[in-house]
């Protein structure tokens, strides 16, 4: 397939790719419409790698000869100068690669609950860098699957994607409903339901049983807030990670990572 080359930011042929940078906007159409923007050459080989189909292509007009494989999908690759990407997409294409993909159904929590050992499970992250922080921390240390509840951000929107390095796509994910009676199914899958929180009863997390980390469910609230009372409720064991100088808590990403090393330190690698 050709290259076709983009004078006009407003052409149609790449509307997937308009105002990028407006999260409201983007909200309302990626979804619905079953797509998703990656952004930067090694994010869109990994979407590639992980089964998504392209929708299409669009790169800097300087970078088509580096990027000429694409070509070799059943999907259009647009062409554009710095000038038209920018007001096409509200922001200055640095990367210079973009690519809209058609998104697949989600697993439902059963099927990730049946074959999981340790997952992580979400409330309320609605920052789309943390979201994607906390994808890229499960991804490298031993987490097999995340579950969202309804409020959280969505790990397709394109800042979670970069954030994560395309790790979105390597950790499978579902929405845990309703929220958060859905916890009751996580138990009853064989897990303990783990409340990370600096709530001063809880317990280190390095003080966790064997039994208590042998299939263990990881749940992280949204950063300010924490957890809910309901979700707090919900848990079979409040856990904390201790902290020194004062510091009551850390980054929800930073935390994730911190516990999934925990959770995970004695996995053969």
């Amino acid at each position: 397939m050709s290259v076709e080359l983009i004078t006009d930011p407003d052409d149609e042929r790449i509307a997937d790719y308009r105002a990028l940078t407006d999260v409201e906007l983007r909200t309302r159409w990626e979804p619905p419409h079953g797509l998703f923007i990656a952004e930067g050459e090694l994010v869109l080989r990994r979407a590639l790698r992980a089964g998504y189909p392209p929708r299409s292509f669009l790169v800097d007009a300087k970078r088509v000869d580096q990027l000429a494989d694409l070509q070799t999908h059943d999907a259009p690759v647009y062409a554009a100068n710095p000038d038209v990407l920018e007001r096409a997409t509200g922001f200055h294409v640095h990367r210079g690669v973009l690519a809209s993909f058609h998104r697949r159904p989600l697993p439902t929590p059963e099927q990730l609950l049946a074959t999981a050992r340790r997952i992580a499970i979400l409330e309320d992250v609605n920052n789309h860098t943390n979201l994607g922080a906390v994808f890229r921390g499960a991804a490298a240390l031993g987490v097999d699957a995340v579950l969202l509840s309804p409020s959280c951000a969505d790990p397709l929107y394109r800042r979670s994607v970069r954030v994560s390095m395309g790790e979105v796509f390597a950790v499978p994910y579902a929405t845990l409903a309703p929220w958060p009676d859905g916890l009751a199914r996580v138990r009853e899958a064989g897990f303990a339901v783990l409340a990370l929180t600096p709530a001063p009863d809880a317990l280190p997390i390095q003080r966790l049983t064997p039994q208590q980390r042998a299939r263990a469910a990881l749940l992280l609230g949204a950063e300010g807030p924490g957890l809910s009372r309901h979700a707090l409720n919900a848990s079979d064991q409040r856990v904390a990670i201790p902290m020194r100088r004062g510091v009551d808590s850390l980054n929800v990403a930073a935390a994730a990572a911190v516990a999934f090393w925990e959770l995970g330190r004695d996995d053969p690698l």
